[in-house]
């Protein structure tokens, strides 16, 4: 098709977002037909599963149509859904840096991608606008917000960040990438707590006048399952900071009904993990350290030697935690092994005794070898994946 003499000659893409799983290309290519100058559209699938992945591109000729076409069709309904149109961006670093990314939360429950765009396009270029819903199609009361610049971002945090929008101050910061999120220390501002521990009959009046005394409380749940029934955990939101931290200090540990309740600081998932994360990390620090001058590496063992004749031979040097003869994926040896003691003292008698009972280059008879034996340290350095794996399973 002939590009109109009016128009610049100059291709662009568009990419769309937030489609319905349904939607399928010529339903793209049918809503964007009012501009003569489309070149393609393409929805895009899973490979394996051929399955939407609910984004898809439309290609221009001209850039005047696709610019038209991203303000007209940006938070327009297809199949039942509110659709995201934005430039397409081939070079994925820019858009997973984060530059010009803004995470705004607290939204009051009306406003929409497109009430989000209209409160923030006055401090510059909006690339892309996108409030979370859930699967019922409900606001979440958080989106975000990504500027052309890092001035816009800035200038709209500066604006924005305490106002009142709606019946709620909403919060606008910089988005931060999960990975990258620091865990709120001691003095963090909280107002939502996590309570457990509860008793079945422990009704959501009688917390209520048991943590109201702190002061006063915005909202307060007991979770439940499909039949109505307690889970045994509540959540409990003030909206002092201070009256929070005040209720976790006093109630954490107190009996209520017939338990112990556990009150602390209500934590996101995302938290949650990197706690766990990380405490796994020092255990597993503290295990190589306590395990590193206890382990032995034994070669030169003959193949048919088996798991307990290497246990049963080093057994009289002391308390063996765990022995291996290494293998390969037939079964058979590779002639090398390890022998883990309860503690360091061991190991070295173990050292000590082989070493001199076989020399340093002589050829004994024994049931391990039929040449040269050799029993000498092994650091977790040198085997760091088979023997952590071995000292944490």
């Amino acid at each position: 098709m002939a590009v109109p003499a009016t128009v610049a000659a100059v291709p662009a893409s568009l990419y769309v977002g937030d489609l319905h799983p349904e939607v399928v290309d010529h339903h793209l290519f049918e809503a964007f037909a009012e501009f003569k100058t489309m070149d393609s559209v393409r929805v895009c699938r899973d490979r394996v599963t051929m399955k939407s992945l609910c984004y898809g591109y439309v290609n221009f000729k001209s850039q005047q149509d696709a610019i038209r076409a991203m303000k007209l069709k940006n938070n327009s309904y297809l199949n039942g859904k509110v659709i995201r149109v934005m430039w397409s961006h081939p070079d994925p670093s820019a858009r997973k840096s984060g530059r010009g990314n803004v995470f705004v939360k607290n939204l009051a429950g009306s406003i929409d991608n497109a009430g989000l765009h209209d409160l923030f396009q006055k401090y510059g270029n909006i690339l892309s606008s996108k409030v979370v819903m859930s699967g019922d199609g409900k606001s979440k009361g958080y989106g975000f917000v990504q500027f052309e610049s890092e001035e816009s971002a800035n200038n709209a945090i500066e604006k924005l960040n305490g106002s009142t929008v709606g019946d709620k101050q909403i919060y606008v910061g910089k988005f931060v990438r999960k990975g990258d999120r620091i865990l709120p220390g001691y003095d963090a501002k909280y107002t939502n707590l996590y309570i457990k521990n509860l008793d079945s009959d422990i009704t959501e009046a009688l917390l209520q006048e048991k943590f109201s005394s702190f002061g006063k409380i915005i909202s307060l749940v007991i979770s439940k399952d499909d039949n109505g029934l307690s889970k045994g955990f509540a959540f409990v939101n003030y909206e002092n900071p201070d009256d929070a931290r005040k209720a976790m200090e006093a109630m954490n540990g107190l009996k209520f009904g017939s338990k112990n309740l556990y009150v602390a600081r209500a934590q996101k998932k995302a938290e949650r993990e990197q706690i766990l994360h990380r405490q796994f990390e020092e255990k597993r620090k503290e295990q190589i350290l306590k395990y590193q001058a206890s382990n032995l590496y034994v070669k030169n063992i003959d193949d048919d030697v088996t798991d307990k004749e290497l246990r049963d031979l080093f057994s009289s040097c002391g308390t063996i935690t765990s022995v291996k003869v290494m293998r390969d994926d037939k079964g058979i040896s590779k002639g090398f092994g390890f022998v883990c003691f309860s503690n360091p003292e061991e190991a070295n008698k173990a050292v000590r005794s082989f070493n001199e009972e076989n020399g340093q280059e002589n050829t004994v008879e024994s049931p391990l070898c039929t040449a040269t034996n050799r029993i000498g340290w092994i650091f977790n350095s040198s085997y760091p994946w088979w023997i952590s794996t071995l000292l944490l399973s």
